[in-house]
């Protein structure tokens, strides 16, 4: 559940950012960028996975490009689903997947380099 909240805040500071670089992404409170992440880390634990078995044709045939179009709907669907956060359309839903994730991969990778060195000191 830990790892859970680290990455959902990591998330949370990819949208913090995205909401400084692309226009047409808003939010209204600190407070709502973290349910955001939240939100969007349960959307993408339900309902990512399916989506991404229906796609599979296209997204092989795009050489997984077509992850970013599916993660900028996930985004797209908790601005719909969440007061307070919104995104303008699907361009900036695309700049804030690429900002997410890159920002959620540098978190997962910080975590990762934590967990090792947690290991060696036990």
């Amino acid at each position: 559940m830990l790892h859970f909240l680290l990455r959902a805040v990591f998330a949370a500071f990819g949208l913090a950012i995205a909401s400084r670089l692309v226009p047409g992404v808003t939010y209204d409170a600190p407070m709502t960028l973290f349910l955001a992440a939240l939100l969007l880390g349960v959307v993408n634990a339900l309902l990512r996975p399916l989506l991404v078995i229906l796609t599979l044709p296209i997204t092989v045939l795009t050489f997984g490009l077509f992850l970013l179009v599916i993660n900028a709907a996930m985004i797209l669907l908790v601005s719909k689903i969440l007061p307070g956060f919104q995104v303008a359309g699907f361009i900036p839903g695309l700049l804030v997947a690429i900002i997410t994730g890159l920002t959620s991969w540098a978190g997962t990778m910080l975590l990762g380099d934590l967990k090792r060195l947690n290991g060696r000191a036990s």
